[in-house]
């Protein structure tokens, strides 16, 4: 192999590599999808703030989701007339504060997130925060007296001596807890609901505290498409080894429950008013459907990557929709190479069957092959016209373009009224390429005969359509636009074949009588 055709197989392997590699990349590190179509679940998750303010400054302030698990939150908006907002943390806490300097009778605040599903379909995020609690956010329940204080440490003795560990013992304590009808000490501490002492997962919360596990409150939305003002659901965190283990404790099942978004952890308060009374605080959930580009592009701009922030989508809409052609163009040229080295296809011009693929984009397929072959053919007719003149070879181009303007100009007057709105389409033909294709095709008619014309002709209006269908190909689309770095793989294909000097395939039935003799 000489050292030529050593160091283009090198570039082409470079280019292939380099293509794929930052391709890979998008898909996997920044989410772009290989396939059109693909999209996601979005939930728009809003909060409901009402209290009644008492008429002096007013502040408001309330815990935020944290970051991490099986979603990831996109974005977060906020309604409130009259108050300022803001974000701010807390003992390290992210919270946002709303803050006014007189209010006064029933106030409104929303608070809206927009979250997506971070996990594959069917993935359970089943370990939680490797973080300890925090220092300060203890929720301090009150001790247990009495009779209640008996039947919870028999009821933590029994349910430790049928447990092999900390995770199966709480899930027996709680499973235990909600059996009131067959364990008498769970009956007997049940009487601490009924008589609102205790909420069930506070109280879960203090047997596991006496019973000496590290454990902290989970309040979260379900997301449930159309669910309207439903209060936040209550769910037991219990830290064993290093990793924080998820309980509910209406059923003692470990694990978090599908579609539950966790919001607050720990004993930091949920909702802080100064300023107010009677406060409530409520929770919405909305699914749509997006997609996962759209998805992409956005969360790609926030995080300020460099393949974004420098790339086709930093670009005015109308700019990217101009894109959205150009970069078919390569495809178009590909197949081009292809079908004339490979196959041994004739076209009239080199890369003329582009230019008309790209006008047909405009026209449409079938509207667009009558239009160019009538333009051709009365071009045709026209050049031998002028022929007869002897006219200098500029003058007389010139005059073909100023009758094809002519007859594009006519055709679009009569489809317009005929009611044929693709007809007038035409304009988009490059008026130029079209008058030097008639030009050249009129000097092959002189010099080697109208056989070769249509051959020419044929194999142009041939690699056209298949230039066309390539380029309408919604996945093709899709990969030229989302993935522009594929045409470095495209580049390196076109300079592979242009070392190619074998046989074409029409040359093949050229040469088969000395195969056969």
């Amino acid at each position: 192999m000489s050292s030529n055709k050593k160091q283009v197989l090198f570039v082409v392997l470079a280019l292939i590599v380099l293509g794929l590699s930052v391709a890979i990349y998008k898909r996997v590190h920044l989410g772009f999808p290989f396939f059109p179509g693909e999209s996601s679940l979005i939930w728009d998750v809003e909060a409901k703030i009402t209290f009644k303010a008492d008429g002096g400054p007013a502040s408001v302030s309330l815990a935020t989701p944290e970051p991490g698990g099986k979603y990831s939150i996109l974005d977060a908006t906020y309604a409130s007339a009259g108050y300022g907002f803001r974000n701010v943390q807390r003992n390290g806490i992210d919270r946002v504060e709303w803050t006014r300097r007189e209010a006064s009778g029933e106030q409104s605040l929303y608070y809206k997130i927009k979250v997506q599903d971070s996990l594959p379909e069917g993935a359970v995020a089943e370990k939680q925060d490797e973080n300890s609690e925090p220092a300060g956010t203890v929720l301090y329940l009150p001790e247990l007296e009495g009779a209640y204080r008996v039947a919870a440490d028999d009821l933590i003795q029994r349910m430790r001596a049928q447990s092999s560990d900390d995770l199966s013992f709480a899930s027996l304590l709680i499973s235990s807890l909600n059996k009131t009808e067959t364990v008498s000490n769970a009956a007997f501490l049940d009487d601490l609901i009924a008589n609102e002492s205790y909420s069930r997962a506070n109280l879960v919360m203090k047997l596991l505290q006496d019973a000496g596990l590290p454990v902290r409150k989970v309040r979260g939305v379900m997301l449930a498409d159309s669910r309207r003002n439903q209060p936040l659901l209550e769910m037991v965190e219990v830290l064993s080894g290093d990793k924080w283990y998820m309980f509910n404790p209406e059923t003692g099942a470990e694990g978090i429950p599908e579609h539950f978004l966790p919001w607050q952890r720990g004993g930091v308060s949920l909702l802080d008013i100064a300023g107010g009374e009677h406060s409530r605080i409520t929770f919405s959930a909305l699914s749509r459907s997006v997609p996962v580009s759209e998805l992409a592009v956005a969360s790609a701009k926030h995080s300020r990557a460099a393949l974004v922030d420098f790339s086709l989508y930093s670009l005015p809409i109308e700019e990217q929709n101009a894109y959205r052609y150009i970069l078919l163009v390569p495809i178009g040229t590909l197949i081009v190479v292809l079908m004339r080295i490979l196959v041994g296809l004739k076209t009239s011009g080199t890369f003329m069957p582009v230019l008309m693929a790209l006008a047909f984009l405009q026209t449409h397929l079938l509207p667009g092959l009558v239009i160019f072959v009538t333009i051709v053919s009365i071009g045709l007719w026209i050049r031998s016209v002028l022929s007869r003149l002897n006219l200098l070879l500029v003058a007389r181009i010139s005059s073909v373009v100023i009758v094809v303007v002519g007859i594009m100009a006519g055709m679009s007057i009569l489809s317009y009224k005929m009611g044929m709105q693709q007809s007038m389409s035409v304009t988009f033909f490059p008026m130029i390429i079209l008058a030097w294709t008639i030009e050249r095709m009129s000097i092959l008619w002189e010099e080697e005969g109208p056989l070769d014309v249509v051959v020419s002709g044929g194999g142009s209006l041939l690699v056209a359509v298949i230039s066309y269908l390539a380029m309408t190909n919604r996945y093709i689309e899709h990969l030229t636009f989302n993935f522009p770095e594929l045409l470095l793989c495209v580049l390196g294909f076109t300079l592979l074949l242009g070392q190619y000097t074998g046989y074409r395939l029409l040359e093949l039935r050229r040469f088969k009588p000395m195969i056969e003799d």
